[in-house]
């Protein structure tokens, strides 16, 4: 009776077992299947993550791979598109309009929301009517970072030939025409530019570089994250002023109070730990909603090539960045890894070597 009853212990115990194993292996084939073609939730957290910011394989070499012939996944994009819809709107998101607010109104710093500023006659009178991006959709669009990794690449003709072309803090360009090119559709400006850059607009040679510069958008869109942290609206204002008083050609717009928070969102729910997205991340989460195929140029977080070289952090100054730093406010490194594997699966092309376009 002993040695039956043992029997059908172990008997059971086994059966258990096998259970459990067919169960976990069926919900791994399930998890692996969901990847791409799951519901929009689970499928979501699964399209590109990998949350270490430190460079995989064999190091550079390894992430200049970027996997042979590349082909636009057509049904990945669209999946992309609508999953960060459930985020944001970038056609709505891209600027707050004039009818959002009037002179006068209070507005909370999006980075500090215990300070607050007021909304100057000056930029309302700049606010859109409408959104720069109202129905608009592109068959191809180039979002041009600003690396050194541009310079000597001979892109500037391949990204002058896409149907949009969005650019970064308002780099200079006819320097460097033959490797980052000239033609500009939606061009953002951190106001910390015009401190950095501009030296806060103080004198008449700054000032007349300054509109020069605003002169070559030709009446494409200037987007300024004009509501971030105190201490940048000044700056804002005075570039508003300068605009408003040189009738300068050139559409303004300010991202909504929460498409920074948006974007974050969305790739923290898809497993990419970041802290704050830069420009470039914006800008590509941004195009998704309005461009077919998305082509980046210029994304390199690392001093040095897959051969060695030494990269500039911009192509168009001596600017230093301690890229993986846990101080900086952002996860370059990050950013990039996942980038690549979008381009891997077809969702973008990113280009970190030479351009071949004749």
């Amino acid at each position: 009776m002993r040695f039956t009853w043992k029997r059908w212990t172990i008997c059971t115990i086994s059966v258990l077992l096998i259970f459990y194993k067919t169960t976990d292996i069926g919900r791994s084939e399930a998890h692996q299947k969901t990847g791409l073609t799951g519901n929009s939730r689970a499928r979501s957290t699964r399209l590109m993550a990998n949350g270490s910011d430190t460079p995989f394989g064999n190091g550079l070499s390894d992430l200049t791979d970027l996997g042979g012939e590349w082909k636009a996944n057509a049904t990945l994009v669209t999946m992309i598109r609508k999953d960060i819809l459930r985020f944001l709107d970038a056609e709505r998101d891209v600027s707050i309009i004039k009818s959002s607010f009037k002179p006068g109104d209070t507005i909370r710093y999006v980075l500090d929301r215990r300070r607050t500023f007021n909304v100057s006659h000056t930029l309302h009178s700049l606010l859109p009517e409408v959104s720069p991006l109202k129905n608009k959709m592109f068959k191809t669009c180039a979002v041009v970072g600003n690396s050194g990794i541009l310079l000597k690449s001979g892109c500037g003709k391949e990204i002058n030939n896409h149907d949009f072309v969005i650019r970064c803090n308002l780099a200079p360009l006819n320097d460097f025409a033959d490797d980052v090119g000239l033609r500009s559709d939606f061009t953002t400006m951190n106001p910390s530019v015009i401190q950095r850059v501009y030296k806060s607009l103080r004198d008449e040679t700054e000032q007349e570089n300054f509109i020069l510069r605003l002169q070559q958008l030709n009446n494409s869109v200037l987007w300024i994250p004009a509501f971030m942290v105190k201490g940048s609206e000044r700056h804002v204002e005075i570039v508003n002023e300068l605009i408003l008083k040189h009738k300068l050609k050139v559409r303004m717009a300010y991202p909504s109070l929460r498409f920074i928070h948006a974007v974050r969102r969305y790739w923290l729910a898809n497993k990419i730990n970041i802290k704050r997205p830069t420009t470039g991340l914006l800008m590509y989460t941004m195009a998704t909603r309005f461009c077919d195929e998305i082509y980046l140029y210029g994304f390199w977080p690392f001093p040095k090539d897959a051969n060695g070289n030494p990269v500039k952090y911009h192509y168009y100054d001596t600017l230093k960045y301690r890229y993986f730093s846990s101080a900086g406010p952002h996860r370059m490194p990050l950013e990039f890894n996942t980038l690549k594997r979008l381009h891997n699966k077809g969702a973008l092309k990113l280009t970190t070597s030479k351009c071949t376009y004749t």
